[in-house]
């Protein structure tokens, strides 16, 4: 599956969750939902994907972790915010430069309507 396809995919499973869940819950509940939805779905999930951090080629042990990564193509980011802020933009676009990965979706589960909390985010 392409990177497109996949994420129309997981949008798809998103917005169900948020359906039948809605807004107002913590983000670890998002998270645990959606990897187990996807998963039902056929798809690949690592959830808290250790995300390995390198500095002048010298690896660091900071402790990044990815929320979720759907067959080692695309990033999730999953938040239960009021608001988001450039800062979680910022934080799944450097995810994916150091992850050499495309494609990643910033989604926030505590909207009225999911589409306005989905975020395609492009390396």
């Amino acid at each position: 599956m392409t990177e497109n396809e996949l994420s129309y995919k997981i949008i798809g499973v998103a917005m169900e969750l948020h359906k039948t869940l809605g807004p107002g819950l913590l983000e670890s509940s998002y998270e645990s939902v959606l990897a187990f939805d996807l998963r039902a779905a056929g798809l690949e999930v690592k959830q808290q994907h250790p995300m390995p951090f390198f500095y002048k080629e010298i690896k660091m042990d900071v402790g990044y972790r990815i929320d979720l990564l759907v067959d080692n193509k695309i990033i999730i980011e999953v938040k239960s915010l009021e608001n988001l802020a450039p800062v979680h933009y910022s934080q799944l676009l450097t995810y994916l430069k150091l992850s050499n990965l495309k494609l990643g979706l910033l989604i926030n589960f505590n909207t009225k309507l999911l589409k306005d909390g989905l975020h395609r985010i492009v390396n």
